[in-house]
């Protein structure tokens, strides 16, 4: 892969210089897995970051026996940043959805290049920041009625990891979608059904795709708090 395609597949590293891009794609490890397969067991945390270069996973935590997905993550994101920053021991897992592609860069080199080049530590400042004010919002929005929650996922997966033109995302089995949202897989599966009929979104079995046909009035539904 050319750094500059590296650059804009990945939002953290827009703002890199050039030589950082190339010497992270000279460190990284190139790894491939099928639907299913487990990406990264909890015991493995702080080991490396990882960039997601195609696909799509889920980050998934267990508790006595019960494993449940809290994020769906996809092609742009990384994972794994957060074990390097603070050490802790992690509850959580990543399994593939799909088929998927992604680079590793060794813990000790991340954190080399971060010292290194200014313009990248301030940029995944930024994200993480980001990503701590979706949590806040989630958190805000447990009360919200399930339409209203389920609403704000399908437009957060679009407005992440959507297709420009179309919102077009992976078609996430239900029973994930339920759990990263916080409601039951029967509440899911009926506001998905309801929102199908409106033509609000599309189910593409074939193609494994979830198309976001009203982006418009997903966003307004979700603002409903």
């Amino acid at each position: 892969m050319q750094a500059i395609f590296f650059s804009e597949i990945f939002p953290l590293m827009s703002t890199a210089n050039p030589q950082t891009l190339e010497w992270l794609l000279n460190v990284a490890t190139e790894h491939e897995y099928p639907a299913g397969r487990a990406v990264l067991m909890e015991d493995s945390w702080g080991n490396a970051v990882y960039f997601i270069v195609d696909g799509w996973v889920k980050v998934r935590r267990t508790a006595n026996e019960n494993s449940r997905a809290v994020a769906i993550l996809g092609k742009g994101d990384f994972f794994g940043e957060m074990a390097i920053l603070d050490e802790s021991p992690r509850s959580t897992d990543v399994i593939a959805l799909s088929r998927v592609k992604l680079f590793s860069i060794s813990r000790d080199r991340f954190i080399q290049i971060l010292f290194k080049d200014s313009q990248l530590h301030h940029r995944m400042l930024q994200l993480m920041v980001r990503r701590l004010r979706q949590t806040n919002l989630r958190l805000e929005m447990r009360l919200a009625p399930p339409a209203v929650k389920l609403a704000h996922t399908l437009i957060t997966l679009g407005e992440n990891y959507g297709q420009e033109n179309d919102k077009e995302i992976f078609n996430i089995p239900f029973q994930d979608l339920a759990d990263a949202t916080e409601i039951s897989l029967e509440e899911t599966t009926k506001i998905m059904e309801k929102l199908a009929e409106k033509n609000w979104i599309a189910i593409d079995e074939v193609n494994q795709a979830l198309k976001l046909v009203n982006f418009k009035q997903l966003t307004n539904l979700a603002s409903r708090v």
